[in-house]
């Protein structure tokens, strides 16, 4: 049965922390300094060793195109913003953001006085809190993505935490699943108030309403200005509340599809902390949040949900007093357990009443997100279980490695599986290499199908797990697929064998964290080579001497002559380097008598005038 815990522990509590704190307030004090004194720009601060830069949230947006959703490529852009999520399939769409929000960035990020400012923070500061009000908001986040990039590749624990009130959705699905896989979800805090459109605004197309069109984008562009009351109530009581239910109906649109089958162009990523006048909800689940975002808006109207949109000096100003004030159970009833009382905090904190419509699917949004926020990581603990119940699969493959090396033939491990019988023995261990295959590929399908925590493929347990799977299990497949002749019908092993599970090994293991090398050379041959698709290798480099002992053409001996120098000149710097296993070096392996004859046959070469 699924253990019950408190709710609260991961919403309502963590905004009481964050009232507790003087960082949402200040985060507001510059946010709307910056607005009245930099349009367009940034101000910095520094208050003990935490330093600020609050972005202003009036901004020309430039290139916006009705006709499409604005979505462009983070990579490939000149202001330091590049992800390369060496983890993601290539069949998943590349992180996009939106392209007018980047122009403004890209602006800012090229003025030379915004790198000299954050430098001086940075050597200054102990910590920086990055913060902007509407657009301000979204630059702020492409401000933080650059820093959070910038310091990974200085491998530097400088901490960085981003502050955003009422921003706007700022990029697609792809950019918060990298966010999360490079663990910097929780570097981003979202300020929402109840009824504000603008982070409900993007789950809209502006082309679908001809007639409205002229009026939304002026919303979009006039809101960012210091009149943005008076220009609005430039609109009709009856546009307004056009505009308003239209803005609704996209956002409940993307809100009910909790199959995934209509998917909007943007998407949340980071905390997200919906304040109401009883409190605040803090969520993590990008699907909840967008659940969120409908039902705490659905309880507004056509003018709260645009006067919202200014009102967060206000939250600021009371946030302590909001959040840290004594509350009660709707109706006297006391919840049944500590989960549902922390449901019972969570709803009445949103500011949906009893009697509204959406009490109901509120609850069961606030679940859900408990849910699918917990449920990865009892996934990943069951996985857990799975490996240590497969480990002596692996173990009888290790002693019949060392059996192999330590044989009398003198073969080593991979000749032995290639060239294996029919006994006992070696069919168990291709039994074990069966059922470990597809213990790592139900892993891989559950990373691949949100099932385990987007942060999996980093965790050392499983990055280490998966490198000494490989390294142990890849030459068997090598063995089995050359022992079958498969090289002969599809090509060889890697161009054409080469399963799918051991690419995405190799990406864990170049994206792993800790990447230091030991300095110190090996006294010793390593336990696995190094390099797994090592004994692919030689099987080429077999085929190359094989090609070149018939071939008479000089110009196509060249070639062959030059692959299999390269080969010799690799293989022999892993075993100087000791990076083989001593089955490369036994005396009959595939690599040592490769290794005799291409000295022969290179010698009766060179002695050949004119041959190459």
């Amino acid at each position: 049965m699924e253990m019950e815990t408190e709710l609260f522990e991961t919403s309502e509590m963590l905004a009481v922390f964050l009232a507790s704190t003087p960082v949402l307030s200040e985060s507001w004090r510059l946010c709307s300094h910056a607005n009245a004194t930099a349009p367009g720009g940034f101000i910095v601060n520094q208050i003990g060793d935490v330093g600020y830069i609050a972005f202003s949230g009036i901004q020309v947006i430039s290139g916006l195109n009705p006709n499409g959703n604005n979505l462009v490529l983070l990579n490939g852009t000149s202001s330091g913003l590049s992800f390369s999520p060496r983890e993601v399939d290539d069949s998943e769409e590349p992180p996009m953001v939106h392209s007018g929000f980047l122009h403004i960035f890209h602006s800012i990020y090229n003025n030379p006085c915004f790198q000299n400012q954050i430098s001086m923070l940075m050597q200054n500061s102990k910590s920086l809190i990055v913060t902007g009000h509407s657009v301000g908001g979204a630059t702020a986040s492409l401000a933080t993505l650059w820093l959070l990039s910038y310091l990974q590749s200085l491998s530097s624990s400088f901490s960085v935490l981003c502050i955003t009130f009422g921003s706007p959705l700022l990029g697609n699905e792809s950019l918060s699943k990298t966010i999360l896989r490079e663990r910097w979800g929780g570097k981003f805090c979202h300020v929402v108030l109840k009824n504000d459109i603008v982070p409900r605004l993007l789950f809209a197309p502006l082309d679908s309403i001809a007639t409205q069109l002229n009026h939304i984008l002026q919303f979009w562009h006039l809101s960012m200005t210091p009149q943005y009351g008076h220009l609005v109530s430039g609109l009709s009581s009856e546009e307004k509340t056009e505009f308003y239910h239209y803005i609704l109906n996209h956002t409940a649109a993307y809100a009910a599809q909790k199959d995934g089958s209509k998917r909007c162009s943007y998407w949340p990523f980071g905390s997200y902390l919906f304040f109401s006048g009883e409190g605040a909800v803090c969520i993590e689940n990008a699907t909840s949040v967008i659940q969120m975002l409908y039902l705490m808006f659905t309880t507004g109207s056509a003018n709260s949900c645009i006067d919202d949109h200014l009102k967060y000096g206000d939250v600021a100003a009371k946030v302590s007093q909001l959040l840290l004030m004594r509350r009660s159970f709707t109706q006297g009833i006391l919840p049944e357990s500590g989960y549902e009382a922390g449901i019972s905090l969570a709803i009445e904190a949103s500011g949906i009443a009893p009697q509204d419509t959406v009490v109901n699917p509120a609850r069961e949004c606030l679940k859900m997100a408990k849910q699918m926020g917990r449920k990865p990581n009892l996934n990943s603990a069951s996985l857990a279980i799975g490996l240590a119940k497969v480990t002596p699969y692996r173990a009888q493959i290790e002693w019949y490695k060392e059996t192999c090396d330590n044989s009398e033939d003198q073969m080593g491990y991979y000749d032995s599986f290639k060239l294996r019988g029919a006994s006992k023995k070696d069919s168990q261990v291709n039994m074990n290499r069966f059922k470990l295959a597809v213990f790592w590929n139900n892993v891989i399908r559950m990373l691949e199908t949100n099932q385990l925590p987007h942060d999996f493929h980093r965790r050392a347990k499983w990055v280490n797990a998966s490198q000494f799977y490989k390294l142990l299990v890849e030459p068997l497949d090598i063995a089995e697929y050359y022992r079958t002749g498969m090289h002969k019908t599809k090509g060889h092993y890697l161009t054409h064998g080469r399963e799918r599970r051991y690419e995405i090994f190799d990406r864990w293991w170049r994206g792993r964290e800790d990447v230091s090398e030991d300095n110190n050379s090996r006294t010793r041959f390593a336990s696995l080579t190094q390099d797994s698709c090592f004994w692919a290798r030689v099987e080429m480099a077999k085929e190359w001497m094989q090609n070149a002992k018939g071939e008479t053409d000089p110009h196509k001996l060249a070639p062959l002559w030059e692959s299999m120098n390269r080969f010799e000149l690799y293989a022999s710097q892993l075993v100087e380097k000791k990076e083989v296993s001593k089955d490369v070096v036994a005396k009959n392996s595939s690599y040592s008598l490769w290794l005799e004859e291409w000295k022969e046959f290179k010698s009766q070469l060179l002695q050949i005038p004119g041959r190459l």
